[in-house]
């Protein structure tokens, strides 16, 4: 079994800003592939694929790190428009994102056949085909609507997490610019040529060469290049990377077959960190930018992660936990759920009794969230508190079932802000639960599930927020759970896994 929160050694490197902007970001890259449902390491192979063009293109120095942070974050908003997609096909919203990625949609009227049988595979598959025509039909009638529609959330919200976290407006454009097209058919503003910001263009071809040569091979990525130069990508920046191809300079450490450790290590040698020394401050900005990402993936989670954030640090601090640990609480609660960027929407917005096959994607997330955390040295105690977040002190939480001697008074204070935030939030069927009955509900839990002294702590957080004078301690019983969420009403079935 992995270490435990509660054996977990601490070094002497911690959080001394000793940590480079890159290292951080090369990490959490991981997350975003997720999202996209990109063959495992997609944003690092982009950037190395960009950056070798770019070396070609002689790109002025002062452009070379804002293209560097934009490759590896130029799928950073696409968590808000992955809702979009599923509500749009009624189906997988990651599958049909792959097939629009890859689809030459300056032919509307010639898609691949294999296109047509991927996004027919996605397009509401329990329905009848009738059923699954019409929307078929009416997806093909509105598609530039709905192109627009998804790029537009998606580009926009990249672009502005990228302004967020201080990249800089170069990098921000080039994010918010990469599917428009050389010929003027592209998204949102229909660009034409050189009015394309040339790192977006750069990223395009980086983009797709790896998206294409991960399923279909390095020759015919290089082959559909050629195919849409003038038409998707500037003819010069297809020449070079033609040219690096035959050369064999190109695809060195990006091939998916690679190993993940030289592709990522060959990452951070183009950028040696050193002007990106981070500071504490710096460190949570990026933290919170990434908790919008996770939340933003469903409308059923809007400020989720910032709100368990809120209470853990609440909790922490009225425990008196010193402040380097109630920073790492906060942390670990920040990014607790980014493992859900790999649960796909039509499992976290299904509103129906889900199945053992999306159970278990539900299950995983725990596990997801730590080890992409733990790519990052000194996150790897905030790796394993926030991959604790379901686990019950009885050993009935997921995804290792760990009992409470297993468990640190971090984890524990992380799990009890979670339960908390879960039921007192709003979500669109249904209001916020009281605070009397969701304190009420969380009751039941103690200390069966949940830690006595993390929810006496809660209580004392939330009675200082509200508005009379005192809140009475709703009793502490000795049994688990049996409250049902059922003849609450609740519909999300991947809401009721949150507990």
């Amino acid at each position: 079994m992995a270490q435990t929160s509660a054996a977990f050694r601490r070094n002497t490197q911690g959080f001394d800003g000793s940590i480079s902007l890159s290292e951080i970001i090369s990490a959490l890259s991981y997350a975003l592939d997720l999202t996209e449902g990109a063959v495992h390491g997609h944003a690092l192979r982009s950037c190395l694929l960009g950056m070798r063009i770019a070396e070609e293109v002689n790109l002025p120095s002062d452009q070379t790190s804002s293209l560097y942070f934009a490759l590896l974050l130029k799928d950073i908003g696409g968590s808000r428009s992955a809702s979009r997609v599923s509500q749009i096909i009624g189906g997988v919203d990651r599958a049909a994102s792959a097939a629009l990625n890859l689809e030459d949609w300056s032919k509307p009227h010639k898609p691949s056949l294999s296109t047509l049988k991927l996004l027919w595979s996605q397009v509401l598959p329990d329905a009848g085909r009738v059923v699954r025509a019409a929307r078929s039909l009416k997806n093909g009638v509105t598609r530039h609507h709905n192109t627009f529609d998804r790029i537009g959330i998606r580009y926009d919200r990249g672009a502005s997490i990228l302004n967020e976290l201080g990249m800089g407006p170069i990098a921000a454009e080039a994010v918010r610019s990469v599917d428009e097209r050389w010929d003027g058919s592209g998204y949102p503003d229909s660009l034409k040529g050189e009015q394309i910001p040339l790192l977006a263009r750069i990223c395009a071809i980086a983009q797709h060469l790896d998206l294409t040569s991960a399923i279909a091979g390095m020759q015919s990525a290089i082959d559909t290049l050629e195919e849409r130069s003038g038409t998707w990508f500037d003819p010069q920046l297809v020449r070079i990377a033609r040219s690096l191809h035959r050369r064999r300079e190109l695809w060195n450490n990006c091939s998916p077959a690679d190993a993940e450790q030289d592709t990522r290590q060959a990452v951070l040698d183009l950028d040696s960190g050193k002007r990106h020394q981070l500071e504490s401050s710096q460190i949570d900005r990026i933290c919170e930018a990434f908790a919008d990402v996770v939340d933003a993936k469903s409308h059923f989670t809007f400020r989720h992660s910032q709100g368990v954030a809120d209470a853990a640090f609440g909790i922490a601090q009225a425990m008196g936990l010193a402040p380097d640990r109630a920073q790492l609480v906060r942390r670990a609660a920040l990014l607790h759920d980014i493992g859900k960027l790999g649960v796909a929407n039509a499992i976290l917005d299904k509103k129906s009794q889900l199945s053992p096959e999306e159970w278990k994607a539900v299950y995983e997330h725990p596990r997801i969230t730590r080890r992409i955390l733990e790519r990052i040295a000194p996150f790897h105690e905030m790796a394993v508190i926030a991959g604790e977040h379901h686990e019950k002190l009885d050993g009935s939480g997921y995804p290792d079932h760990l009992k409470g001697s297993d468990l640190s008074v971090e984890s524990r204070i992380v799990a009890v802000a979670d339960v908390y935030a879960a039921l007192s939030e709003d979500r669109p069927y249904r209001a916020g639960i009281e605070l009397d009955e969701t304190l009420s509900i969380m009751s039941k839990l103690i200390p069966v599930q949940l830690d006595a002294e993390c929810f006496e702590a809660l209580v004392s957080v939330v009675s200082s927020k509200r508005d009379d004078a005192t809140l009475p301690l709703p009793q502490v019983v000795g049994s688990p759970l049996g409250y049902s969420f059922k003849n609450r009403g609740f519909k999300s079935a991947a809401f009721e896994s949150a507990l």
